[in-house]
């Protein structure tokens, strides 16, 4: 007990007062916030940016970055939903996206681990790679008249919650036992400590970089087939910017950019907060062009807490 009272005061207790005062301001502000209605929208709204934080944070943890998830979401997408209008079977045309965007993981995995580039360099040159295939891949057009068996899978219940949300707690819980009940984990935490460290100790660093940016290639993929399947089409531009909510979420969660240090639940903190104030904003009628100022402002006080608690290790 005593061990998981200090981790929360080390990296849920500022998040979890923020996430409060946020819930406690808009239910004041507006009698829709704490409708059952509601909040099952927050919930699913925050899935997709749920699914691609996780991935994002077993790389941040390792003191890497993924900016490629946003466009490897979009060509995913693209991929499943061209296969099944060309009466591929849905479930093929899933496990096809999903092998890209491992693939497309390990592509980053493999330019970072093995030919010794920077993270941010090699993952923003495929984030531009990706899209731009995607707007080939397209033309530029969405993918409409998808099979309504798919369709199911975006925007189907169970026991009146969301599907898509369902796997986001799903893969949240598989998530946390490898990072925090497992050798694998403890050793993703241990490479973002301190790589040279890890290596001398035996830790097969090549191999768990690569493996963490193929985790989050996967989940990028899944993250692009539940918005195609709850839109009804795929997008060029979808995805467009995940990339740093993604980050966000991790960052606000506690999770240390410099790597090794942060939780899970943290990062799904981050993601409810990032939710919430998106769903208090329109519930408000904010205007998209002051969101946007918002979210900038986010980001740039999440950074700012994680150069503070970097600077103060």
């Amino acid at each position: 007990m005593e061990r998981i009272i200090k981790t929360i005061k080390r990296y849920h207790l500022g998040p979890t007062i923020g996430l409060f005062i946020l819930i406690f301001i808009l239910s004041f502000a507006t009698a829709k916030f704490f409708t059952f209605g509601n909040l099952r929208n927050v919930a699913l709204q925050i899935s997709v940016n749920a699914l691609i934080a996780v991935g994002m944070t077993f790389v941040i943890l390792t003191a890497g970055i993924d900016l490629s998830v946003g466009s490897t979401l979009a060509l995913s997408a693209a991929l499943a939903s061209q296969l099944m209008v060309g009466h591929v079977s849905p479930w093929l045309a899933v496990i096809a996206a999903l092998a890209f965007g491992g693939l497309a993981g390990a592509l980053n995995g493999f330019f970072v681990a093995y030919a010794g580039l920077a993270p941010f360099i090699v993952t923003l040159g495929t984030m531009t790679l990706f899209r731009g295939m995607t707007e080939i891949y397209t033309n530029g057009m969405p993918i409409f008249n998808l099979p309504q068996e798919f369709a199911k899978f975006g925007t189907g219940t169970f026991l009146e919650i969301p599907i898509p949300v369902w796997v986001m707690a799903l893969v949240f819980i598989t998530a946390w036992v490898v990072l925090h009940r497992t050798i694998a984990g403890r050793r993703i935490y241990a490479i973002g400590g301190n790589e040279r460290v890890s290596f001398l100790a035996g830790v097969p660093v090549k191999r768990y970089l690569l493996s963490v940016y193929v985790v989050s290639g996967i989940l990028a993929s899944l993250a692009g087939i539940i918005l195609a399947s709850r839109l009804g089409s795929a997008e060029p531009t979808a995805g467009v910017g995940y990339e740093l909510d993604a980050i966000t979420a991790v960052v606000l969660g506690g999770t240390s950019l410099a790597g090794g240090e942060g939780t899970l639940v943290g990062t799904l903190i981050g993601a409810l907060i990032l939710g919430i104030i998106d769903n208090g904003l329109n519930l408000l009628n904010v205007n998209s062009f002051y969101q946007d100022a918002v979210k900038g402002l986010i980001i740039l006080a999440a950074i700012m807490l994680d150069r503070k608690k970097s600077s103060a290790r």
